[in-house]
């Protein structure tokens, strides 16, 4: 009787029991991924702000270029050889998470995911020296919402991304290109192009990201498989996230 209770049930609503048992490991895997990811994007901004304050934070004044009212801990963050530490330090263990991934346990790379996003607070406090704090609050929940809509569009289209994903990389690698020149350049110009095409590819990042990893699921996949993923799929957004902020703020930030 319990046999036919379930297989009339399959019957009316066209769903077999591993199909549901699929969608919601689905579910669940995404939704790791969505906290990992928001997990780090706080993080990074508690310790932007923190950075900030320490140094001086509103005593801080700006003219010209040249920066004053630093404590010591700004100076040391700011304008010492410490900096390039500090700006360096996060690509390391980017580089050691992609390529390691495979080796490491679960919960060693959720930590190094967690640390990687506090040291990119540290060298983000500079855009606090840049920007006012009224408009990167501004832009960071334009982005938010940006970046919702992108990764709901590439979660829920039937459309493969695939081709996308590789021009969009290939856009990516023009982008850096450009931005390299532009510190010999030093153009105004060529500024407000290099954050216009950063805005579209990290856009058509989101949505493939979010797509890709959302194949990479498996049913299959034990928990450390996944949790590896899990973590991977939350960096790869966190990124997609920082760096569409990062060139939105350069479009829409108000300067100091």
């Amino acid at each position: 009787m319990s046999d036919f209770d379930r297989n009339f049930a399959t019957a009316r609503t066209g769903y077999r029991s591993d199909q549901v048992t699929i969608d919601a490991g689905l579910r669940a895997y995404m939704l790791r991924v969505y906290n990992y990811m928001t997990a780090g994007v706080a993080l990074t901004g508690l310790v932007a702000w923190f950075t900030y304050q320490a140094a001086g934070g509103d005593a801080i004044q700006v003219f010209g270029g040249q920066v004053s009212g630093l404590t010591a801990f700004g100076h040391l963050i700011f304008q010492s050889p410490l900096m390039w530490v500090v700006v360096l330090a996060p690509l390391a263990l980017v580089f050691v998470m992609s390529f390691g991934i495979n080796r490491l346990e679960p919960g060693t790379a959720l930590t190094l995911f967690f640390v990687y996003a506090g040291l990119l607070g540290l060298s983000l406090a500079s855009i606090f020296l840049i920007y006012t704090g009224t408009s990167i609050t501004r832009v960071f929940f334009i982005s938010a919402a940006t970046f919702g809509a992108l990764s709901l569009w590439g979660y829920t289209t039937q459309r493969d991304l695939s081709g996308m994903g590789s021009f969009m990389f290939m856009g990516l690698i023009g982008l850096v290109i450009a931005m390299l020149v532009n510190v010999f350049l030093k153009s105004s110009g060529l500024d407000w192009a290099i954050s216009i095409m950063g805005v579209l590819v990290f856009a058509g990042l989101t949505g493939w990201d979010t797509q890709r990893i959302k194949e990479m699921y498996s049913a299959q996949d034990d928990g450390t498989i996944t949790g590896r993923k899990a973590v991977m799929g939350a960096l790869s957004l966190y990124l997609d996230f920082i760096n569409l902020f990062l060139m939105m703020l350069r479009l829409m930030g108000d300067r100091r």
